[in-house]
């Protein structure tokens, strides 16, 4: 079974608050804790995010099956035909392909529903999952960043052929 990935809805609330609470010891290994006033402070930011999305200034999509989320895939700062891709994936989704397969499928929503030319992605040095995942989808190293302190990679994918 493919899992389904959809637009960010206000019935995500529930599922999507599950995965981050059930992951977030995994996820702080790779980057930055959220902070407990996420978790407490949760319903008003997804309110915030779906407010935001409506804007189009980004694009949120969550990874789910059979009702239980197994990832976020995002799209922030749209703007010039450009977007920044930020992606977590449950660790018990983790080295199954989940991550490349749909970063492939939000990749062609950006540009195909979102008309998007060009993404970003950064990463930290010590996460070499999300290089991976990055380098399998066409993803190619554009600089050195700092994320969080950390030192790190930015990558950049064109959506469509140079002129």
């Amino acid at each position: 079974m493919v899992p389904d990935l959809e637009r960010l809805a206000p019935e995500h609330a529930d599922a999507l608050l599950a995965f981050e609470r059930e992951n977030r010891e995994w996820f702080a290994r790779s980057i930055p804790d959220r902070g407990d006033d996420y978790f407490t402070e949760f319903a008003a930011r997804h309110a915030a995010l779906l407010a935001e999305q409506a804007t189009g200034r980004c694009h949120f999509h969550v990874l789910t099956e059979s009702g239980a989320v197994l990832g976020r895939f995002n799209l922030v700062d749209v703007a010039d035909g450009a977007a920044e891709l930020g992606y977590r994936v449950a660790q018990r989704s983790a080295g199954r392909g989940v991550a490349t397969d749909a970063v492939r499928r939000v990749a062609t929503l950006a540009r195909e529903a979102y008309g998007l030319r060009r993404l970003t992605a950064a990463t930290t040095l010590d996460n070499p999952a999300s290089q991976a995942v990055l380098r399998r989808t066409g993803f190619t190293p554009a600089g050195e960043v700092s994320l969080g302190g950390r030192p790190g990679l930015r990558y950049v994918l064109p959506l469509v052929a140079e002129d």
